[in-house]
């Protein structure tokens, strides 16, 4: 069995291809979790959606909790698979490793970086440990490819700040490096 980890910009339509992964595997017989960090509540608590109207109810796993006390026993599944991984502890993402060695597939689907271009945790340890790792490419508006998800406010690029601040278009776009080093939005 393996891990993936699938990363993306902001708009790259990572959670489109959680749930349309989900779908698929539930369609060929497969017994699927798709769980959320309960720190994702835009959406409500329990539902993940993507930006072109696909949604679905997950399971919601918090900051404090362990994966497995909240998914169960492996044998309950054969695939799970975690929206907004980034926002995932280290201890989290090695449980997911443990789920993975005792037979189950695990999808991640996140960010890589945040709108400082720093790792978030759950990303950083999920590139250290999975077993195939996949960019989900979008473009920034001058057509070069969108690395940064820019965070900004009142028609400016905000440059520091807290790490998270939950949002969508309203908040962020994704950009490539050089417009985003030279502000431009």
């Amino acid at each position: 069995m393996k891990m993936y980890f699938y990363y993306g910009a902001m708009g790259s339509s990572k959670t489109a291809n959680a749930l349309m992964t989900r779908f698929n595997m539930q369609e060929h017989g497969k017994r699927v979790i798709l769980l959320k960090p309960g720190i994702d509540n835009r959406d409500g608590i329990t539902t993940v959606k993507s930006r072109i109207g696909l949604s679905a109810e997950a399971m919601v796993v918090k900051a404090s909790e362990k994966i497995l006390d909240v998914v169960g026993d492996e044998s309950n599944y054969d695939i799970l698979i975690v929206d907004e991984a980034q926002f995932l502890s280290k201890s989290q993402v090695d449980e997911l490793r443990y789920i993975v060695d005792k037979g189950v597939i695990v999808y991640c689907y996140g960010l890589k970086t945040d709108f400082m271009c720093n790792l978030f945790e759950g990303s950083k340890r999920l590139l250290e440990v999975a077993d195939a790792i996949r960019e989900i490419k979008s473009m920034c508006r001058c057509g070069r490819k969108a690395i940064v998800n820019a965070r900004h406010n009142e028609g400016k690029i905000v440059y520091d700040g807290d790490q998270i601040v939950l949002g969508g278009d309203d908040k962020y776009q994704a950009m490539c490096y050089q417009c985003w080093v030279e502000g431009k939005i």
